[in-house]
């Protein structure tokens, strides 16, 4: 009997011990099927290439658009590129005090924010401008019509003329709404929000075409919504 309770003792550990390393090789399975991450502090210069032809979209002129492409977004690019190698090699340097590392850190959060934000608006653009169906629907149902959703939109956009900032409408992950936000610069964006749709407001986004006149490139701006793209980050 003392046998007998002995082997089966015996084969439930050993049952136990394969099932523990079944399971240490499943996990090992997914942690390689995994994505590979990115290091923290690797950097590119590289700008990510415009979707559209700069030279069609109407009311908004080629050199307006090359200009905002090369030098704002371009220049945010390469800003973060040169920041985030001086966080690196300040990584090590036990001898530098941490407000001066904070210093890096602030521009780090700045120039990340343009850089997102700025590809996010380009890759907003390049459409006719005109909202499918669905898109209609969704942004009606969140905002009581979908004229509704716009008239915020756009009376937001005007409240920033002659100053800086970004409209966005996004996806709140935490409250799960979609909103209209006002944001004032690169670095204080709505916690836990998806972007759907964005429209650059600091003057460099239209003062060569209109300007002071941002209500016209307002105008411009919704003749040239990329609306197929929009619905792709909203079933996303």
């Amino acid at each position: 009997m003392k046998d007998s309770l002995s082997t089966g003792r015996r084969d439930f550990l050993a049952a136990a011990g394969a099932l523990a390393a079944a399971a240490t090789v499943t996990e090992a399975a997914k942690a390689n099927d995994a994505p590979a991450l990115p290091p923290a502090f690797q950097s590119s210069d590289a700008l990510r290439p415009l979707s559209f032809d700069p030279a069609k979209l109407p009311g908004l002129s080629e050199r307006l658009l090359k200009s905002h492409w090369e030098n704002n977004y371009g220049g945010a690019v390469k800003a973060l590129a040169a920041v985030k190698k001086r966080l690196a090699a300040a990584l090590s340097d036990k001898d530098l005090p941490p407000y001066i590392y904070n210093d890096l850190k602030r521009e780090h959060l700045i120039r990340t924010g343009s850089v997102v934000l700025h590809e996010h608006y380009f890759d907003t653009l390049g459409g006719n401008g005109k909202a499918g169906a669905k898109e209609r629907e969704l942004i009606g149902r969140a905002f009581g019509s979908f004229d509704a959703w716009e008239t915020e939109f756009r009376r937001i956009g005007a409240g920033l003329g002659g100053g800086s900032g970004w409209v966005v409408l996004g996806w709140n992950q935490h409250t799960r709404q979609l909103e209209n936000y006002w944001m004032a610069d690169h670095a204080h964006a709505p916690a836990a929000t998806k972007v759907v749709l964005i429209m650059d407001m600091y003057e460099h986004a239209y003062q060569m075409d209109y300007g002071a006149a941002a209500a016209k490139y307002i105008d411009a701006f919704f003749q040239n919504i990329n609306w197929e793209r929009v619905a792709q980050r909203m079933e996303a």
